[in-house]
């Protein structure tokens, strides 16, 4: 790996920018979902969808890029799947009609799904080895920022201008990307060749499958009660419009500070803070609807929630980046592709339990997926930590 480390922490700050981007570039959209179905003359359950193909375009594309680029240099790939961001974004500004809006939100998936992948691959690499999990949590902290960033920023678009603005932000991020890899990155040649059947063959490894379910359980939980939070603080909390956005931010800010504390936490125990973190997951959404008629604990929750939230992907990538024989990449790949649909499936079950019992249900619902997330964690857990692959071993 000689060579990977030139440019050190600069080489790691682009790779962060750039999920910083494609993230931003996937959720900054939501809030605007009124004004395009306006603008283009669809529903807004139609305009939904281009939400759910960029989800499952990442889902797609997380295996199937890791697989077909696995022998090219990776600064090439990254490079490429960052200018596919700045086009993607490009085209969603510039589409007069919704199939081609449909069309750039899928080429958003790939480069979403594929910079994922590879990209908190490689992090580690640009780095001693003893900064591996600082290298990922710097990335990882560019997907917490643009989730805290993507709420307010979209309500500011929405209030001010025309939603073709989030899409030349998304673009001009993507580009500045591009830059700084351009400049930053230097040559990072391939470790080995990924077949496709080095990523079913992960099922079959006990601490990979294991990593798999538990972040099933833990992200469909996550996004069962999150994607209704907004809902939840205005119409059960009765909170203001104004204290809403502060509790978002509150609960984005602590995601940021919880994802760098994490670091320190997993450096001691993998196991111990995926348990922590998914046991207090589980009580904050379970108490939230208890509660709601006390602000100052509303807020309270939020801080802890987002605490823990900004810790779970990171330690829960750290895990499958020494869980799989292949390599850290391999691992990576389908634990994108799981997270994205345990998102979709998620989201969806969460809004059933809201439609059908209300959103005190919904918050029970992605509690009880937490739990049993940890549950499996904590009986197998153990058991799979000491059987790290030799690759990982090697890394570590």
């Amino acid at each position: 790996m000689k060579g990977t480390r030139r440019n050190g922490w600069f080489g790691v700050i682009a790779v962060a920018v750039g999920s910083f981007g494609t993230v931003l570039s996937e959720f900054l959209p939501i809030g605007l979902l009124p004004s395009i179905s306006a603008d283009l003359g669809v529903s807004i359950g139609v305009a939904g969808l281009m939400v759910v193909v960029t989800g499952l375009a990442a889902a797609v594309a997380a295996p199937v890029v890791t697989v077909a680029t696995s022998l090219l240099d990776r600064r090439v790939v990254l490079i490429g799947l960052s200018a596919v961001l700045v086009l993607a974004d490009v085209v969603a500004a510039t589409a007069v009609v919704f199939p081609v809006l449909l069309v750039a939100r899928i080429l958003l998936g790939v480069a979403l799904g594929g910079f994922w992948a590879v990209g908190l691959g490689v992090a580690p690499r640009l780095v001693a080895a003893k900064d591996t999990i600082k290298a990922t949590s710097l990335v990882t902290a560019g997907i917490s920022i643009a989730t805290v960033v993507s709420l307010p920023l979209g309500a500011f678009v929405a209030a001010t201008s025309t939603w073709r603005l989030a899409f030349v932000i998304g673009a001009a991020l993507g580009a500045i990307a591009l830059v700084l890899q351009l400049i930053a990155l230097p040559a990072i040649p391939t470790e080995k060749r990924i077949r496709a059947s080095s990523l079913t063959t992960l099922f079959t490894v006990p601490r990979a499958r294991l990593g798999l379910i538990v972040a099933a359980f833990l992200f469909a939980a996550q996004f069962a009660a999150y994607t209704y939070i907004s809902s939840f603080l205005q119409d059960t909390a009765m909170i203001s419009p104004d204290a809403v956005s502060v509790a978002l931010l509150v609960f984005g800010i602590s995601g940021i500070v919880g994802n760098f504390a994490a670091g320190a936490l997993l450096n001691r125990t993998i196991v111990g803070t995926l348990v922590a973190s998914g046991l207090l997951l589980a009580g904050a959404v379970a108490l939230l609807p208890l509660i709601a008629h006390l602000p100052v604990a509303v807020f309270a929750l939020l801080i802890v929630w987002g605490l823990v939230w900004g810790g779970l992907p990171l330690g829960l990538q750290t895990w499958m980046a020494t869980a799989s024989p292949e390599g850290a990449e391999a691992g990576l790949a389908m634990f994108v592709t799981t997270i994205q649909v345990a998102l979709a499936v998620g989201s969806t079950l969460g809004g059933i339990a809201v439609t059908v019992s209300g959103i005190g249900s919904d918050f029970g619902f992605a509690a009880i997926l937490a739990l049993l997330g940890t549950a499996v964690l904590i009986l197998l857990g153990r058991r799979a930590a000491q059987a790290r692959p030799a690759v990982a071993a090697a890394q570590a």
